[in-house]
């Protein structure tokens, strides 16, 4: 059961001159609806659905969500992440789409050309997964390491292309956060198709963000060891620079986790741009969370952990921020107000053309 938190103020901040004006969406974690709202906080449109748990979702340019919602039952329901189900729900709340795996988890994309792509566990190859280095032995679930895989279908659901992990991954260099189970080796939690037509994707247990290469399934570009800890998302910017959402978790050269965005110039390495919280434990989000560049240069920023979404300027200034009012009891995080991801559509969004609003 979801509430609203009542005497609640949902947006704290908004400096109309300097943020991106637009809409937001966003699903609190454990509630059966999608919510878009204006600048000032208001509900302008919702979507419910008949489950209990939402993943995220995104619109798409034809004003229909794409939403992943975790199934009932399934075969690694305990896994974070945990999806089983794409939907595809126009304006009004009609399914028009559905797309079901009970492997699939965390992120997804959909393609110009109308194909999707989609994360799936899929189970490592006893020995490989002997030669995977790192994490605490013993801990893989009833024997069995996951890995990751991606798979794009088409509207009717064929398997066009498949990528296998354990096929392309180096078990002697990608290795295992040593503080973490061995049940998963990577855990992809981000699916972006880029412009190249390679994916770039974020593999959290192995603090790596990584480029696909498509055509070959060859990793052309990898960064993260030992700078990174547990990051969620990585996306990419206007200027091909990747944007990324460091948790923070696990850090070996801090006593205390604090999370982080980062941009990464993919032709150096180096970072070029971050923001870091003053105090910097004020943003700490180890589960949940994302990053998003605005087309005025801003960047949109989920706290995933605590409900808060807010809006920075490029020197770190807060220009708008919003605390999700939606609370829920879980057994594994206790009473929350978490949000899995949220995204920002300007005015002249496409998929916002001829939108009525009806809250």
């Amino acid at each position: 059961m979801i509430a609203e938190q009542k005497g609640t103020t949902s947006v704290t901040l908004y400096s109309k001159i300097k943020a991106y004006g637009g809409y937001t969406l966003f699903a609190p974690a454990g509630g059966d609806h999608v919510y878009l709202i204006d600048m000032k906080g208001q509900f302008v449109h919702k979507w419910k659905l008949p489950y209990p748990t939402i993943g995220h979702g995104v619109l798409l340019p034809n004003g229909n969500l794409l939403l992943a919602a975790k199934s009932p039952s399934g075969p690694l329901t305990e896994l974070e992440g945990t999806r089983g189900e794409l939907l595809e729900i126009t304006w009004d709340g009609t399914v028009v789409w559905k797309y079901e795996d009970p492997y699939m988890h965390d992120d997804f994309c959909r393609m110009k050309n109308g194909h999707t792509i989609v994360i799936r566990w899929i189970q490592t190859p006893a020995d490989i997964a002997n030669r995977v280095k790192g994490g605490l032995q013993g801990t893989e679930r009833e024997g069995v390491m996951w890995c990751d895989s991606f798979r794009e279908i088409n509207p009717r659901g064929r398997i066009l292309w498949e990528w296998f992990g354990y096929e392309h991954l180096d078990p002697e260099v990608d290795t295992i956060c040593p503080l973490c189970s061995r049940s998963e080796w990577t855990h992809a939690s981000s699916c972006v198709f880029l412009p190249n037509g390679n994916i770039l994707t974020s593999f959290t247990r192995i603090n790596t963000v990584a480029v696909i290469d498509k055509a070959t399934g060859n990793i052309e570009w990898r960064w993260g060891p030992e700078e990174l800890g547990h990051q969620h998302d990585a996306s990419v910017t206007e200027s091909r620079n990747i944007l990324v959402f460091d948790s923070g978790v696990h850090v070996p050269w801090v006593e205390m986790g604090y999370s982080q965005v980062r941009e990464i110039d993919i032709t150096t390495n180096k970072e070029i741009w971050g923001f870091r919280h003053d105090p910097w434990v004020a943003f700490y989000a180890p589960c949940m969370g994302n990053c998003q560049r605005l087309p005025n240069g801003n960047t949109l920023i989920c706290q995933g952990d605590t409900g808060r979404i807010f809006e920075i300027t490029p020197h770190g200034e807060t220009v708008w921020e919003f605390i999700s009012p939606f609370y829920h009891s879980s057994a594994v995080y206790g009473r929350n107000n978490m949000i899995f991801r949220a995204h920002r559509y300007g005015y002249d969004y496409l998929g916002l053309k001829g939108a009525k609003f009806n809250l």
